[in-house]
């Protein structure tokens, strides 16, 4: 049984809120990359001031909700937020198309500042969130309840949840190529594609390394440690356990991953539920992206041998 959290409901938004304009920053950082790497007729004093002014504005934005707002200053400090953060995106937005950069790119640079500025920037405010309930991370998420236990259940439970997660795959790849009115092509996600492509074992290591160790342990935290039992504490237990599960399943951005990772969400849920100990879905994470990985490296070299 899952033991009862702390989480305040207006340090869970602050953190949300944090998040999101960490992964709006490490857009505008990609742009900046891409535009001093490349070419483009942009004038570089617009695009300077355009980066300065959007950063600014992120920045100002992060410090606002860094801390807790008082009642009396609620509504200007709202406001004051507001300003600045749809400032930095919009800024950011015109710095993307001052620097050229497409949607396309599928370069390992670009997966590693995505992962970095939103799993990565979760797990240090996450840190921070830590701080403000003033509990360390082995409360927080009860990573002393019978970790070996734990994390071999969560190992045990991925590897016989693998061959369904690629079933359940395969079969949402079918159906949306078969689909009446709406055909619709699937997509690889963005770091399987660069694995497929990449040439350099600098590059391999470093998505493995952000598949196997930063995405599970960030992901697991924020959706199952700190979302899920807030909601339910609230009163709303299917709507933790569904809201989260959809949750998790749309922020990869893929059609032809939603369902297994939904389903997958439910079994990491389940697990966390009957371990109270969040080592157990990281594990399962873990070793599922893992074993994905060796995989897809292995159908690689045999392809290219």
């Amino acid at each position: 049984m899952l033991s009862a959290k702390p989480w305040k409901a207006d340090a869970i938004i602050r953190l949300g809120l944090s998040v999101i304009v960490c992964i709006f920053a490490g857009s505008l950082f990609l742009s900046v990359q891409h535009f001093v790497s490349a070419r483009t007729k942009a004038s570089p004093t617009l695009f300077v001031a355009a980066s300065v002014a959007a950063l600014g504005c992120l920045t100002v934005a992060l410090i606002l909700i860094s801390k807790p707002w008082p009642f009396e200053n609620f509504s200007r400090r709202l406001m004051t937020w507001v300003v600045c953060a749809y400032s930095g995106l919009f800024l950011g937005m015109w710095v993307q198309r001052l620097s050229g950069v497409s949607a396309a790119d599928t370069s390992i640079w670009r997966v590693v500042v995505a992962s970095l500025s939103f799993q990565g920037a979760g797990l240090i405010l996450v840190a921070r969130f830590l701080r403000e309930h003033q509990i360390n991370w082995g409360e927080a998420f009860g990573f002393t309840n019978r970790r070996g236990k734990a994390m071999l259940l969560g190992a045990l439970v991925a590897l016989i949840f693998l061959p369904l997660g690629w079933g359940l795959q395969q079969t949402s790849a079918l159906v949306m190529t078969h689909l009446p009115h709406f055909k619709l092509e699937p997509q690889e996600q963005l770091p399987v594609h660069v694995l497929r492509v990449s040439m350099s074992w600098a590059g391999r290591i470093t998505l493995g390394a952000t598949a196997i160790l930063l995405a599970p342990v960030a992901e697991e935290i924020l959706f199952r440690g700190i979302l899920y039992p807030a909601i339910k504490q609230a009163g709303f237990p299917r709507l933790a356990l569904w809201g989260t599960t959809l949750l998790f399943a749309a922020v990869h951005m893929n059609m032809v991953t939603f369902v297994p990772l939904a389903v997958l969400a439910l079994v990491l849920t389940a697990l966390y539920e009957r371990t109270n100990n969040l080592l157990a879905p990281i594990t399962a994470h873990a070793v599922f992206n893992a074993l994905n990985f060796l995989t897809l490296f292995l159908i690689q070299k045999t392809g290219a041998a």
